[in-house]
């Protein structure tokens, strides 16, 4: 197992977020941000709940953005013990267009430019000008460049990042409100970027619409995430065993900081039920729900599909 630590990690493999109404969320993020809808199924442990799962158009791992759709309730917090937000890697030329589609701020960090907004729900999102982007299709959008986890004190996490999951320091900005470390891992790996972020005054998370569930990490295979496990376990880390997620096999545990951390392998893919050209097009159960399709598709909102 000990080879198979020598590139811990692959950068990420999505991250999941809670939303307000679900029609709400699926417009925005196929309409107004274009990435594609790859899945419509519901929430493992709460099947009366929607779970939408966003990417590029071959679905690929370091682009998947998933929600859990609340339909009624208040918002939450973000706030330390919680990740922040995740950026999308995007052409630079085409940074000022999405301003003008999306609004929000353009700001500078790490000597590249970054549009930061938030969605109809509150969740805060970035778009980062890639020079990469330039030369990559139009399938490719949607592909990550980081996620911002918010922690009251960066050391312990940049532990497992750089012991564990291989990522070196990069370096550290000041702005308002508090400081950001930036960490990376070599290679162009998707989301291959992690900041922590401290801020000046405390806040605590408090989950709800507008927050990130856990942020998750990709493996190779099963191999390299038992690897994984293995080298958390002997620091004393909790981690859960190995779970079935259907379209990708997980594990998970909380580093120091509180964010709830995932590792998730590719396969075996988001084809495994459907045909990659007919994703998202239709309600997918995991197969404990399936003998109670006609309940749950009564107690979920029907959604609208289809681009404006």
């Amino acid at each position: 197992m000990a080879d198979e630590l020598k590139t811990p990690i692959a950068g990420l493999h999505h991250v999941t977020a809670i939303s307000g109404p679900a029609q709400e969320n699926l417009d925005f993020y196929t309409r107004a941000m274009r990435t594609r809808l790859i899945k419509q199924t519901v929430n493992f442990d709460a099947p009366e709940m929607y779970h939408l799962y966003y990417g590029t158009q071959d679905a690929r791992p370091g682009s998947v953005l998933t929600f859990f759709n609340r339909e009624e309730g208040g918002t939450g917090q973000a706030g330390a013990g919680a990740a922040l937000g995740f950026a999308y890697a995007v052409d630079p030329a085409a940074l000022v267009d999405w301003q003008a589609r999306l609004g929000g701020q353009i700001s500078t960090r790490f000597g590249a430019q970054v549009l930061s907004l938030r969605d109809p729900h509150g969740q805060v999102l970035e778009l980062v000008a890639d020079a990469d982007v330039g030369e990559r299709d139009a399938g490719d959008w949607g592909v990550f460049h980081s996620v911002t986890l918010w922690v009251e004190d960066p050391a312990p996490t940049a532990a497992i990042l750089t012991e564990v999951f291989g990522y070196a320091f990069v370096g550290e900005e000041r702005g308002t409100g508090g400081r950001r470390l930036r960490y990376a891992l070599p290679g162009d790996a998707p989301g291959r970027v992690v900041d922590l972020w401290q801020a000046e005054a405390p806040v605590r998370a408090r989950p709800g619409p507008g927050t990130i569930h856990h942020v998750a990490f990709r493996a190779r295979d099963a191999a390299h995430q038992a690897a994984l496990r293995a080298a958390l376990l002997a620091r004393g880390t909790q981690v859960t065993e190995v779970k079935d997620r259907q379209y990708f096999k997980a594990i998970y545990f909380r580093e120091p900081g509180g964010v709830l951390f995932e590792i998730a392998t590719d396969g075996p893919g988001f084809d495994l039920d459907e045909p990659m050209a007919e994703l998202g097009q239709r309600l997918m159960l995991p197969p404990q729900y399936e003998p109670r399709r006609a309940e749950i598709e009564d107690r979920l909102p029907p959604l609208v599909l289809g681009a404006a």
